[in-house]
């Protein structure tokens, strides 16, 4: 009797009935976080649209016209032809021309040699004093320098040429007697100041200096239209003038032979530009093309 109490007690209890509406939970869910999607995206598309008008405003009143009072911004075409850079024409040179240029280059090139042949000579004529580092040639295609020490020109604080350097200037003269080249004669000092009542400063002595180089030079034949005297003092020096070695070389005379191009009276505008192969200067009433 007590096992049937048990066994009455050990029934299974009913199982609970299934739930076939649990979907619909789970849908909600899903269609609201999708509702909530196109929200955003909406808004997002609402924003940039704005922000496109806005951009699109400001450019279209940047390139309008300022003289129109129309508010509509102007509409930029899209594929117009690019703007056409017009070439610029250059000169074709004729085969005169060419062979115009050519002859002015080889008269360049010819003074050129004969400068050349001019150096060559003053090293040849002065090599004793050259060794002696009293003399000095240096060439550049437009000119030569001969540089002489004051020392074998002149005493100390004088103009007076010595009478040992007048045959020396005499050998100068001879070798550019020949050439039509204007001559410079400059002057110069050391930075001591002068103490002589002949000049006030170094560049009257300088300049005194180089007007007695002139004058041998004409008295040995060289046309005074040719020549210049110049005084610069002690304002271009070559050594530093703290040094007794320095102020030794300062103390100069440098007879410089010039090129016809850059010579000042040597030659007119039409024989310079000629021998730097330059197109003639134009004319007063020719039109200036900027």
């Amino acid at each position: 009797m007590k096992h049937k109490v048990m066994a009455r007690r050990r029934k299974k209890a009913p199982e609970e009935a299934h739930n076939q509406d649990r979907w619909m939970v789970s849908y909600a869910d899903f269609v609201t976080l999708l509702f909530a999607f196109f929200v955003v995206m909406y808004s997002i598309s609402s924003v940039n649209e704005g922000k496109y008008k806005t951009l699109s405003n400001s450019i279209g009143d940047a390139f309008s016209d300022k003289n129109q009072s129309s508010d509509v911004a102007e509409t930029i075409p899209i594929g117009a032809p690019p703007t056409v850079i017009q070439p610029i024409p250059l000169d074709n040179p004729t085969a005169v021309e060419v062979e115009k240029r050519r002859e002015l280059s080889d008269e360049i090139l010819k003074e050129r040699r004969e400068l050349e042949q001019v150096s060559d000579q003053f090293k040849e004529v002065l090599a004793p004093f050259i060794d002696d580092k009293l003399v000095s040639v240096k060439k550049n295609d437009y000119w030569i320098e001969l540089e002489m020490n004051s020392e074998m020109l002149f005493l100390s604080g004088e103009a007076e040429l010595s009478k040992t350097v007048i045959p020396i200037l005499s050998k100068v003269a001879e070798v550019i007697k020949p050439l039509p080249n204007v001559i410079n004669v400059e002057g110069h000092t050391d930075d001591v100041p002068i103490v002589n009542v002949k000049f006030r400063s170094n560049w009257d002595l300088s300049s005194a200096r180089a007007t007695s180089v002139v004058h041998e030079l004409v008295k040995d034949g060289i046309s005074p239209a040719r020549l210049s005297a110049i005084g610069y003092g002690e304002f271009h020096p070559v050594a530093d003038n703290k040094l007794d070695q320095g102020r030794f070389k300062n103390r100069r005379v440098v007879i410089v032979l010039m090129s016809q191009a850059f010579a000042r009276y040597g030659a007119n505008d039409e024989e310079r530009a000629k021998l730097l192969n330059l197109a003639p200067t134009a004319k007063p009433d020719a039109p200036v093309v900027q």
